[in-house]
């Protein structure tokens, strides 16, 4: 085995980090790092500018020297820094948003998304995005929602707000309903009366955001003007109404 890769997993471990967090961590495959440890396969120029970044160490160190020989002084650095908050947010824009498909997993277009931090969030790996339309009003269509992503179903948490990427609608915006009786579907819920829910079958979802933080300017409420409100206002009252015969 190389050295980087006997690096790369002697680094996880001293983060106590399961393959499949610290994948997420990197973008990439479980199966992709598990090859990397193995010395299947040689970690890329990116891969190793992010391990450089997380554990401040220079990418000669991850090629040439033994991590995991040296004791000490450096071991303790590595305690220390491991507390250290670190996170990051990438950005996609709305005019981003088409190219998201195709490019969720491509390392080469998520490097080239912009990134920023946000102080009410901890240390971790978020996803930022700017949201179309006004189904999840009061969100309002321009809004940027942060999410971390979840990758199984135990994960999911009923009527959640996520970002939800699926391969016929690309990316949308939506509350996440679960049927625990059929764990092969989830429903996809408005917060705006006006729209219509629906089902997607859990197969042809990708990824999955859920909703950390949503970033809206300070005159993004005015646009919801009295008009719109009395026809929100509306709905509800019809839907109450036709609850109650129902429950009669």
């Amino acid at each position: 085995m190389q050295t980087v890769n006997q690096n790369l997993k002697y680094l996880r471990k001293l983060r106590n980090w399961t393959q499949q967090e610290m994948a997420v961590k990197l973008g990439i495959k479980r199966s992709l790092l598990g090859a990397y440890e193995e010395g299947r396969a040689e970690p890329r120029t990116e891969i190793l500018g992010k391990l450089s970044d997380s554990f401040h160490i220079s990418i000669d160190d991850l090629l040439r020297t033994d991590l995991g020989e040296k004791q000490g002084d450096y071991l303790e650095r590595r305690r220390l820094l491991k507390n250290e908050p670190r996170q990051v947010i990438e950005f996609v824009p709305a005019k981003a948003a088409a190219g998201y498909l195709s490019g969720y997993s491509d390392m080469e277009f998520i490097e080239e998304l912009n990134t920023f931090t946000l102080p009410m969030l901890g240390s971790g790996h978020y996803r930022a995005f700017e949201i179309s339309g006004d189904s999840m009003l009061p969100v309002t269509s321009g809004s940027v929602v942060v999410g971390h992503q979840i990758t199984g179903w135990d994960d999911i948490r009923h009527s959640q707000a996520y970002i939800v990427l699926t391969k016929r609608e690309g990316l949308v915006f939506k509350r996440v309903l679960k049927n625990n009786r059929n764990k092969n579907k989830i429903t996809l819920a408005p917060d705006n009366p006006q729209f219509e829910s629906y089902t997607v079958l859990l197969e042809e979802v990708l990824e999955l955001w859920q909703t950390d933080a949503v970033i809206s300017k300070t005159d993004a409420h005015q646009r919801m003007n009295v008009t719109h409100l009395a026809e929100m206002v509306s709905n509800l009252q019809e839907q109450v109404s036709s609850l109650k015969k129902k429950l009669k």
